[in-house]
């Protein structure tokens, strides 16, 4: 597979957590990266392909994958968003987060990174911390076959050029019950989805589920802008995508919707508060979904499920 490869490399080993009241932030050093443009081997293929690697010394932790048509540059072409990839654990070492995703600005060459962890020093809570990575001086060229593909530009002496990414904790997010709309709309919104669910028929020597079959996506958002805020959600519609689902809050101020879109496998959530005389607050995320569809035991039924996934709003 053809991919931009953005391996980060933790300047300090991997613990279970990380410390959040830490005014420096975490560094991380970026030793590779490549963005490949449509694959002309594959007509009517219009989609660009980039890759995350995380790691710790030279061994790598995390994965990330993202892909969107070329046109986009990163962004969602209806709501405008940054599109986020979640990035996998690959079972190497232990993780220092919860979960970590990026997202790609192709027009500016901005990577945009975030990840969610456990607070060693605040037991039971979590941190968020993001950054962002200018990659200005690039080399582009083709393949053989004529595909576009962009690596950093090599030093002099030939080597990969020596590039970081810094990320800063954001503020501690207020609490659901008494967070007022002014309060939110001055925290970054995201969330942490989990427990992703989708299930459908695919038939031998096929490449599309079984017309009626899919389901659509079930799922849990855990915002990280509002603390306390946990949305319960499920598809609503038809069982032909895209998918239109709904979801509930037990805080009341709180809802929102989802929209799901199979071929691209986009999901894009709308989060709206509640400001009682004046108008809702609303945030939307867009993500590159990646979950893992395992087929039943002498089956054709896959069922799809996913690790915690980081799902971003605005760049950062």
């Amino acid at each position: 597979m053809r991919y931009l490869a953005i391996v980060l490399s933790a300047a300090a080993g991997v613990q279970a957590a990380r410390q959040c009241s830490t005014t420096t932030g975490y560094t991380h050093r970026v030793l590779d990266a490549r963005y490949d443009g449509p694959d002309v081997d594959k007509p009517g293929s219009d989609l660009a392909t980039i890759s995350v690697s995380l790691s710790s010394s030279t061994t790598p932790l995390y994965e990330c994958v993202a892909q969107w048509p070329e046109s986009w540059k990163g962004f969602h072409n209806v709501t405008e968003k940054l599109i986020w990839s979640d990035c996998i654990w690959t079972g190497a070492g232990t993780g220092a987060d919860k979960s970590m995703a990026f997202a790609v600005d192709w027009n500016k060459k901005v990577v945009y990174l975030a990840h969610v962890f456990a607070c060693s020093d605040r037991q039971g809570t979590e941190g968020l911390a993001t950054g962002t990575l200018p990659l200005s001086d690039l080399d582009c060229d083709y393949t053989e076959d004529g595909s576009a593909y962009c690596t950093p530009k090599a030093t002099s002496s030939g080597a990969r050029p020596d590039l970081r990414i810094s990320t800063i904790l954001e503020p501690a997010a207020p609490d659901a019950n008494t967070a007022s709309c002014s309060d939110i709309s001055e925290q970054y919104q995201s969330w942490t989805l989990e427990k992703w669910h989708r299930q459908f028929v695919l038939t031998p020597g096929t490449f599309e589920p079984k017309a009626g079959t899919d389901t659509g996506p079930s799922f849990t958002l855990k915002s990280l802008g509002v603390h306390g805020a946990t949305f319960t959600c499920a598809t609503t519609s038809a069982s032909v995508g895209p998918f239109q689902g709904e979801c509930k809050s037990d805080v009341a101020k709180a809802a929102a919707t989802f929209t799901f879109d199979p071929k691209l496998n986009i999901l894009t959530v709308k989060q709206k508060w509640d400001c009682g005389n004046s108008a809702a607050l609303e945030t939307v995320g867009v993500g590159y979904m990646q979950g893992t569809c395992d087929r039943g035991f002498n089956s054709d039924v896959f069922t799809c499920s996913s690790e915690p996934v980081l799902i971003g709003t605005e760049a950062l």
